[in-house]
């Protein structure tokens, strides 16, 4: 990855923030809304877009008689973000 090419998953505070949060594992819509502070509308959409860019995968269940959506980080997402913040290092290094 380099500077020029950073996905547009990077691109918006709340989309590296919802990434961040699923690198320590699943989690539900309530838990991204709550970690995030977005609203459910905003976080509806990019959490929908980053499943079209295959970052994370979308699972509906019921729990209790009540749905439940969760999300989780794809290997594809896990990869991406890992070059991401390797890109972020070298430029710090470089600038040192």
């Amino acid at each position: 990855m380099e500077i020029n090419t950073i996905p547009e998953a990077f691109q918006t505070k709340l989309r590296l923030a919802v990434l961040s949060a699923l690198l320590t594992g699943t989690k539900s819509f309530k838990e991204l809304k709550t970690i995030t502070s977005a609203t459910d509308g905003n976080l509806g959409i990019q959490l929908n877009k980053l499943s079209e860019m295959e970052y994370l995968t979308i699972e509906k269940a019921f729990v209790n008689n009540k749905p439940q959506t969760t999300y989780t980080l794809t290997e594809f997402g896990r990869t991406q973000f890992k070059e991401y913040v390797e890109l972020l290092e070298s430029l710090l290094a470089s600038s040192e």
